[in-house]
């Protein structure tokens, strides 16, 4: 992540979103928010210095609507399996991952949540044109429709972050 991104909190102390470093100024000028986290940024200006924190706080809780569940996407596939392949179990860097249809395509298998799940290429190859039970091949993740957009980070994620989301 940018040293410029903001975590912002709900104030139920939920994660809701990373902000840019402008727009967590103006919501602390507008005392909109409050500071969460020690660690700062120190942000200055002709004629002061501010020192915004890595992670703010909403003083008033927003209500977010329900969400849609997000559209399926093949790196949405892997981040949900952790990229994990769901037959080795071992994990693997995107690039080297394949997305396996457990009703194969060829058959009808369309590209939805419940149907794909990440695989390496061996299992993949191994498991060809047949689904885990014909191929006598034990998922080890339950294809499972996420229910709502994660918030993902990656790289350098700042320390005072790292309570508040999932990594």
């Amino acid at each position: 992540m940018v040293a410029q991104s903001i975590l912002l909190l709900n104030a139920s102390y939920e994660p809701l979103t990373v902000v840019t470093m402008a727009r967590a100024v103006k919501l602390l000028l507008r005392g909109r928010v409050e500071a969460v986290s020690a660690e700062h940024v120190t942000v200055s200006s002709a004629a002061q210095t501010l020192a915004v924190p890595q992670v703010l706080r909403l003083k008033i809780y927003a209500r977010v609507p329900h969400r849609r569940t997000p559209a399926w996407t093949r790196s949405g596939v892997f981040e949900r399996d952790d990229f994990t392949c769901a037959y080795c179990g071992r994990r693997h860097a995107g690039r080297d991952l394949t997305v396996d249809h457990l009703i194969p395509a060829s058959r009808g298998g369309a590209s939805t949540w419940g149907n794909t799940v990440a695989a390496c290429a061996r299992c993949n190859q191994r498991k060809a044109n047949r689904t885990p039970h014909e191929a006598g091949m034990k998922l080890l993740i339950e294809p499972k429709t996420p229910r709502t957009s994660y918030l993902i980070a990656s790289g350098d994620v700042p320390a005072a972050w790292k309570m508040w989301i999932e990594l």
